[in-house]
């Protein structure tokens, strides 16, 4: 099965390209979960974004938020070498601390901003779809239930990022 890598996201207007920035840097509202390195924390992850929503009043992104999240953090933990037997590292920008995968969230007025940052310096890549196939469709689907996605290079790593926009 074929496989292309995503460009890494460039030109982003301005007000998102800030929002991507405090997202990485947790500045300002942006409310994070550390993500362990085995499957379980997919539910946890998805759990804790829900729970963000209900506590913001954005109950109708719920089912794409959590859709999101789950194949998000499945392809960090597939695709960054975490497992239960090695824990990678990356490092927080603004911290001196190391940490694990990191699913991060920001509302702001109708818009809410999803990443997933991981230690893997690789591009995300779609695959070609199989439909026969169980696995290989996590970025189709992210691509159809957000209003944007992309990703960005970060020392050590790369944040991995989607855009949603509640409906008025």
């Amino acid at each position: 099965m074929h496989s292309t890598p995503i460009p890494e996201s460039a030109d982003l207007p301005e007000r998102l390209e800030v929002a991507v920035r405090a997202l990485v840097e947790a500045a300002g509202c942006v409310v994070s979960f550390t993500v362990l390195p085995e499957p379980e924390s997919v539910t946890e992850a998805r759990h804790f974004a829900l729970s963000r929503l209900t506590a913001w009043d954005l109950p109708t992104l719920s089912d794409d938020v959590g859709l999101v999240v789950s194949e998000l953090v499945t392809n960090a933990l597939r695709h960054s070498g975490h497992t239960g037997e090695r824990y990678g590292r990356l490092s927080d920008p603004l911290r001196s601390a190391p940490s694990a995968i990191r699913l991060r969230l920001m509302h702001k007025g109708p818009w809410l901003l999803c990443g997933i940052m991981d230690a893997s310096t690789s591009a995300p890549r779609r695959k070609e779809p199989d439909y026969i196939a169980e696995t290989g469709r996590g970025l189709h689907l992210v691509e159809s239930f957000c209003t944007r996605w992309g990703w960005r290079g970060l020392p050590g790593g790369k944040v991995v990022w989607a855009l949603f926009r509640a409906p008025s």
